[in-house]
């Protein structure tokens, strides 16, 4: 059997989109202001650019400031950098934490990749629809992976999709979801589209304790994103701070948009 990521002789460009969360799903905790909100982000980069490009750079920016060694790998882990914990202590010389900053916001910036970020108010999703509740990972994982499948159809290339463990139960629901998806198809893609665009029916669950950069990539990205979502969507402009920094890089030149350059509703979604 042909490989589905060939045809017509030749190998076509495949993708991934690696996932990470904000937040989380459970209804019942969105009346607390801080568990109102659940945000996926999903980073799409082409497998070979991520072997060649983005894994040694990456590398090399935690050999630098950390001493990161192949048999005892540092994960990119946003929280533990923002609270300077081991081992990011060195953080806490300022001169070292700003030209690490800056090196990281290089690499951002210069990185080829695309955005989406997909964020549910579940205290509004909650008060709308008093008897059809959409799971609300369910939901967003719905709406990334359809804009996912667009834009592999639309650049003619294929991909899959790679998101971070949640662990036992969670990952079993994460997998089964993402079956279904597959299989019955999404409103404005068929299964068949689906089939063609995707090159597996399953979704590859993953630690960040692997090591694997696009999850550590998407794990610095998903709160600044999160965060931008929300200010936008509230009418207010995004903060002068380091998340804000990195949402301006992704506003500028990062999230998917509509051919006329418009970021909400294409690579930014605000649901319900």
């Amino acid at each position: 059997m042909i490989p589905r990521e060939m045809f017509f002789g030749y190998v076509k460009m495949k993708y991934r989109m690696y996932i990470d969360e904000v937040g989380n799903s459970d209804l019942e905790a969105s009346d607390d202001p801080n568990h109102r909100y659940l945000s996926l982000t999903g980073i799409i980069l082409n497998l070979d650019y991520v072997s060649s490009i983005v894994y040694p750079e990456i590398e090399r920016l935690k050999r630098e400031y950390f001493g990161s060694h192949p048999d005892e790998p540092i994960i990119l882990h946003r929280k533990k950098i923002l609270n300077k914990k081991h081992p990011f202590g060195i953080l806490r010389k300022e001169t070292i934490e700003k030209t690490f900053n800056n090196k990281l916001l290089g690499l951002i910036k210069d990185f080829d990749y695309v955005v989406l970020t997909t964020t549910i108010d579940k205290a509004e999703h909650k008060r709308r629809y008093q008897t059809w509740r959409f799971d609300p990972y369910h939901y967003c994982l719905t709406v990334l992976v359809e804009r996912f499948v667009m834009w592999l159809r639309r650049e003619g290339v294929v991909g899959d999709v790679l998101a971070e463990s949640r662990g036992g139960k969670e990952d079993i629901r994460l997998k089964d979801s993402f079956e279904k998806l597959y299989l019955r198809g999404i409103e404005f893609i068929s299964p068949n589209q689906l089939a063609e665009a995707l090159t597996s029916a399953q979704l590859k669950i993953k630690p960040k304790s692997n090591n694997i950069s696009g999850l550590q990539l998407a794990d610095l990205l998903a709160h600044p994103s999160f965060r931008a979502s929300l200010k936008r969507h509230q009418g207010e402009e995004l903060p002068d701070t380091f998340g804000g920094r990195i949402a301006r890089i992704l506003e500028d030149t990062k999230y998917l948009r509509s051919p006329d350059g418009i970021i909400d509703g294409w690579g930014r979604k605000w649901l319900p």
